[in-house]
């Protein structure tokens, strides 16, 4: 029960507070710039059949659920659009996992898609002249991904370097999935 409680807690954080950083435009000053998630499409994900879209304004403060009512799922889908390649992350076996495989009244789906839609009216992302920065990621059951940045067909690679230096990514801190919170608690301070 403590889990679900501090998961919640994460959550509350991660979307409630902006990710920060410094931006240098090489003169030596740096300006503190804010991200925010503007919202989040899902379709096909998990426990996601339907179309489902979540916008968060800036006063967003909490994702909160009984167990087993998609909270981490959602979490997931941050995590995967950002271009998380293992299963075994998103709380799978293999990568068709992620796509909704369907119940006694509902057939599977054949694709999961999730698009993170971004604030950039500050030009978080410099290369990006839009205020608006939406990530798509498709996955099909044949195996065939598909990445897009607004609209436009990208690759992997081009997904990653966007979100390098901007503190979020795959691979960043502002994701805690379900279950790193009791494993974090419990480190000895020599872990």
């Amino acid at each position: 029960m403590q889990s679900d409680c501090f998961f919640a807690i994460i959550i509350i954080y991660f979307y409630a507070h902006p990710a920060k950083w410094r931006q240098g435009d090489g003169s030596g000053k740096n300006e503190v710039c804010e991200l925010y998630l503007k919202a989040l499409e899902i379709q096909g994900f998990k426990s996601f059949p339907d179309k489902t879209v979540l916008s968060f304004g800036e006063d967003m403060t909490a994702i909160v659920g009984p167990n087993g009512s998609g909270k981490s799922n959602i979490s997931d889908a941050i995590r995967w659009v950002m271009g998380e390649q293992s299963s075994k992350s998103l709380r799978g076996v293999k990568m068709e996992d992620v796509i909704f495989g369907g119940t006694e009244t509902r057939n599977q789906m054949g694709f999961a898609q999730v698009t993170l839609v971004l604030d950039n009216t500050e030009h978080i992302f410099p290369s990006m002249e839009e205020t608006e920065v939406a990530v798509t990621r498709r996955y099909y059951r044949s195996g065939e991904s598909e990445y897009y940045i607004n609209k436009q067909s990208v690759r992997l690679r081009d997904v990653n370097e966007l979100f390098m230096d901007t503190g979020m990514g795959r691979e960043g801190y502002s994701i805690i999935g379900q279950g790193r919170i009791d494993e974090i608690l419990s480190q000895k301070s020599g872990d």
